[in-house]
């Protein structure tokens, strides 16, 4: 099996003001592109070439094999960074997802807050999620190509929070990239999906 960079589902330019076109194509082309490439180098001839690439981040993790982690952590956690956003956001999410951020974090305001603080304060490199955890939501940072697949917990949203997102549009002030995130571009309806598709997953194992 050969990975494959995944395409964008929107175009270079949709997220325009947020995040510009040159700031898009210089991190999709060029860092997750450059992830891709050497995980397939890093598992020619391994066993590692015939699993789906969730299977290669947890197998390569509890083995402790760094090259084949970073790599295949960094291709998903990419893809979903990008599925997390949504030209067309309005900010604000629905249903029950809604519901449990006000049961959680006390609204949006208080979610925002709490989920800018988090991914502001993250010293270097690394990625902020919300994610689901049994019957709670939590925001968690992670550092480097770490993601929420080595746990027990299922990732709903993510905002990448290496310098490289953001540098060329807000050059040091990452706050303003999370405002803009959080206020104009992330997908709701992808979070509601993967949180629908936990709980699920939870009600068949009952």
């Amino acid at each position: 099996m050969t990975f494959k960079l995944t395409e964008l589902p929107y175009d270079r330019d949709a997220l325009e003001p947020h995040i510009s076109a040159r700031t898009l194509g210089f991190h999709y082309a060029e860092h997750h592109k450059t992830y891709v490439e050497k995980l397939n180098k890093a598992v020619a001839g391994t066993k590692y070439e015939d699993m789906a690439l969730e299977e290669v981040i947890q197998a390569s993790f509890r083995k402790n094999d760094k090259p084949v982690y970073h790599n295949a952590a960094q291709a998903w956690n990419h893809t979903f960074f990008w599925d997390s956003m949504d030209p067309a956001s309005d900010g604000r999410p629905s249903g029950t997802l809604a519901d449990k951020l006000d049961v959680q974090f006390g609204g949006l305001d208080d979610f925002r807050k709490q989920f800018k603080e988090s991914a502001v304060s993250k010293f270097g490199s690394g990625w902020t999620w919300l994610i689901a955890d049994g019957d709670n939501l939590a925001i968690v940072s992670t550092s480097d190509a770490d993601s929420p697949l080595t746990t027990d917990t299922t990732p709903l949203i993510t905002l990448d929070v290496w310098e490289h997102a953001y540098y060329l549009d807000y050059q040091n002030s990452r706050d303003k990239f999370v405002d803009a995130f959080l206020g104009h571009l992330i997908n709701w309806d992808f979070a509601q999906d993967h949180l629908d598709a936990f709980e699920t997953r939870r009600r068949l194992k009952v």
